[in-house]
């Protein structure tokens, strides 16, 4: 069995390739089974074990699988699954066998792999895609061991070093970008489109801020409600926005459709309604909520979660002195996480060991039954009983021991009284 990752995130594919490739949360059911299915198909003698991670920033696929060539099967089955070309694909993708397959994994949960050094978001998605893949039968042995580590390992990471001090997330720096375009967000109306954990974390920065008004638009008008009444702000249904899209300043969207919901003839409206004001947008989805078009107007700032990279460095400095830590850290969980998978390949050998150690007593103990059944003195029996299990249990070793020559026969001389130490 081979333990294997296989993925791309926002260090080796642009946000335009990674909405194709990303997993809506209705999807990873379905790709945890066609997975499974996928490496049944290609030879798997046994149960593959699958789980599927995607979030803005990252769509991975972690997988234990018996077949030839699993890495390139796992990039094949992702192209298939989204229609895509393999060859665009292909060499977006990383690839990523056994240990840095694992350390991998608690790098990502750490935050050490975020487009923001130490944010805490990912570990909450990274177990909300590990409970989504249980369900659907993707986890087995060896992925749940694997994640129950990465997950401590994420918590020794973040409460041992400062990888997760001085704040800086996705949500803080859409707020210092903001404040390029505004003097002061206190004077501006902000609008939040969706009603998930990033909005709720968007929200949260920019109230701080005391902005004029806070609304948040969202299909689903009670959870909009919800959130809106946190902040002190309104709600508004999603198909209100062409009539009142022109009011806001400030606009964050951030949902789970698969299509954009904000179009360019739409802000091109906003824009004249409002006199040529400036909009500062930001679209924090993939796939985005906002046609990419719209950048090109005059009067409008919009920001993908890509454009973000550049801002959020000026807040990581005190963070990189808690890399060097978190890495010691995570080495020696990898280490031992892949001792224990070495130990999964001895299993067998000390099952059958224990099935053959058991014939030997019940063989033995028959044999003493019988003489006892017989009226032989019960101590000639027990001294019986003792030296026949001793001489089957040691005829194999003697056995081999005499039949070996040379290095073979040194070798087992070193390793025999290692096998065979009690204590006394």
């Amino acid at each position: 069995m081979q333990l294997l990752a296989v993925g791309l995130n926002h260090t080796t594919a642009p946000v335009s390739l990674r909405e194709k490739v990303a997993f809506s949360p209705e999807q990873i059911s379905q790709a945890v089974v066609g997975a499974r299915s996928w490496f049944a198909r290609n030879g798997a003698a046994h149960a593959s074990e699958t789980a599927v991670l995607s979030t803005c920033n990252r769509t991975e696929l972690y997988a234990v699988a018996d077949v030839d060539n699993p890495i390139d099967m796992t990039a094949h089955f992702l192209a298939d699954f989204h229609k895509l070309p393999y060859a665009d694909l292909r060499h977006h993708l990383y690839t990523l066998p056994q240990d840095n397959a694992v350390r991998h994994a608690f790098r990502v949960a750490s935050g050490l792999d975020s487009m923001v050094l130490g944010e805490p978001q990912i570990l909450g998605q990274m177990k909300e895609a590990v409970r989504q893949s249980d369900e659907a039968g993707g986890l087995g042995t060896y992925l749940h061991q694997l994640f129950q580590r990465t997950f401590a390992v994420a918590k020794e990471v973040r409460s041992t070093t400062e990888i997760g001090a001085h704040s800086v997330s996705m949500a803080a720096a859409a707020v210092r970008l903001s404040q390029r375009i505004f003097d002061k967000i206190a004077d501006q109306k902000v609008l939040f489109i969706g009603a998930g954990e990033m909005i709720e974390l968007c929200a949260t920065h920019f109230a701080a801020q005391n902005p004029k008004t806070i609304t948040i638009a969202n299909r689903t008008l009670e959870r909009g409600e919800t959130l809106a009444n946190r902040f002190g702000g309104k709600a508004i249904r999603l198909a209100e926005l062409p009539n009142c899209l022109h009011e806001f300043d400030i606009i964050i969207s951030c949902t789970a459709s698969s299509l954009p919901i904000i179009g360019l003839g739409l802000v091109e409206r906003a824009i004249k309604a409002r006199k040529h004001r400036p909009i500062f947008m930001v679209d924090l989805a993939v796939p985005r909520d906002i046609e990419s078009e719209v950048a090109k107007l005059d009067d409008v700032f919009l920001y993908t979660v890509d454009d973000l990279a550049s801002v959020v460095q000026s807040g990581l400095e005190n963070r990189h002195a808690a890399v060097a830590q978190a890495e010691a850290i995570i080495e020696t969980r990898v280490q031992s996480f892949m001792h224990w998978v070495d130990g999964r390949h001895v299993v067998p050998v000390i099952q059958d060991l224990h099935e053959s150690g058991e014939q030997v007593r019940q063989h033995e103990l028959e044999r003493a039954r019988k003489m006892l059944a017989r009226g032989d003195d019960i101590e000639m029996v027990l001294e019986a009983l003792s030296k026949g299990i001793t001489a089957k249990f040691l005829h194999g070793p003697q056995q081999a021991l005499h039949q070996a020559h040379g290095e073979e026969r040194a070798h087992l001389v070193r390793l025999l009284p290692q096998l065979f130490r009690t204590k006394r």
